[in-house]
């Protein structure tokens, strides 16, 4: 992606950063994506991942989920943010906002 003019950070993802993609890759013309690198039918989303994702794209913020270093999966970033395509149907339906808002707000009260 760099040798296509991407600037791609790796996130580390901490105690205070669960739920964070791999990935975030900003490009001047084609604007900023958060990316997580999947591999197909060995994969899983983190608790965090499971309870924030929605959140984001609720508010506008997309997660794309690539497989391989391929043009195919390249161009999928240029598609809209296609993580619900891995959402494992064992998993349940993806979860409502309100009450992964409700949820976090609880989580955060405990916390202090």
């Amino acid at each position: 992606m760099e040798s296509r003019g991407w600037n791609v950070e790796r996130m580390i993802g901490n105690a205070l950063q669960m739920g964070i993609p791999d990935l975030n890759a900003a490009h001047p013309k084609w604007g900023e994506r958060w990316i997580d690198v999947k591999v197909p039918g060995k994969y899983t989303f983190t608790d965090a991942q499971k309870r924030k994702w929605p959140l984001w794209a609720e508010f506008g913020r997309g997660i794309w989920i690539i497989t391989a270093a391929t043009q195919i999966e390249y161009d999928k970033l240029f598609q809209p943010p296609n993580w619900r395509d891995f959402w494992k149907a064992s998993w349940g339906v993806i979860p409502d906002i309100d009450a992964l808002i409700t949820e976090l707000q609880n989580e955060r009260a405990n916390e202090e």
